[in-house]
């Protein structure tokens, strides 16, 4: 007999009811998930995670109380095994970017397809960042390079990378995946692998979307570059 793998616990933050329930019915449809709980507020949410401790939380960025930027920032610190997938109904927010720093594993719009929202819920849930590669570099580079001025000398966890690690970052910014890499390189995917575990730990970082943040803001690439 065949061993029933155990499902993603998925948390459902969102002040709209509609929402919600939109959510729940998609993830509860799928074999390997179940909807662990509702909060219709950051506060709520935060409750309802430390009580829960889910695998994923699906986060809306704007809510009252307490919005999603510091309910996501209060979760990662208490709980730093849940991964948050931030949710705004704007594909260009600089809250996602916030979120993104707070420790969210990845963004998604509001009116994300039902394969969109669960392919990312388990991408997520597997330890990498659910983000399009493009709408990544599009946020951080609107949002993080704009307001931040080059940095005068590099950061030091940044100093800390080997040529090659750093060459490996710049790629991880420009949304090119494992295999893109390893082609880049001519060195196999396992190798590119052992690398991005190393540029994560010496950044201290722990999925591709905040070691674009850190890339970014270490002047290492530039929107468009």
């Amino acid at each position: 007999m065949t061993a029933v793998p155990d499902r993603i616990r998925v948390l459902i933050v969102d002040d709209h009811s509609l929402v919600r329930v939109g959510f729940r019915m998609i993830l509860d449809a799928q074999p390997d998930m179940v909807v662990a709980g509702e909060a219709s507020d950051g506060l709520a949410a935060v409750a309802e995670a430390e009580a829960l401790v889910p695998d994923v939380v699906l986060m809306d960025i704007h809510m009252p109380r307490l919005d999603g930027v510091q309910a996501t920032k209060r979760i990662i610190e208490a709980l730093p095994a849940v991964r948050v997938l931030a949710l705004s109904t704007f594909d260009l927010d600089e809250y996602v970017a916030e979120a993104l720093r707070a420790g969210a594993s990845g963004f998604l719009p509001m009116d994300v397809s039902p394969e969109e929202l669960t392919e990312a819920v388990r991408v997520v849930h597997r330890g990498d960042a659910a983000v399009a590669p493009r709408l990544l570099t599009r946020l951080i580079g609107t949002f993080i390079r704009a307001a931040r001025p080059r940095p005068a000398t590099v950061p030091p966890m940044v100093a800390g990378l080997t040529a090659r690690e750093r060459d490996i970052l710049v790629l991880i910014a420009r949304g090119k995946s494992n295999t893109e890499i390893s082609e880049s390189f001519g060195i196999s995917e396992s190798t590119v692998k052992n690398h991005v575990t190393s540029v994560f730990g010496k950044l201290a970082v722990r999925d591709r979307a905040q070691a674009v943040i850190v890339a970014y803001e270490a002047g290492l690439v530039t929107p468009g570059g």
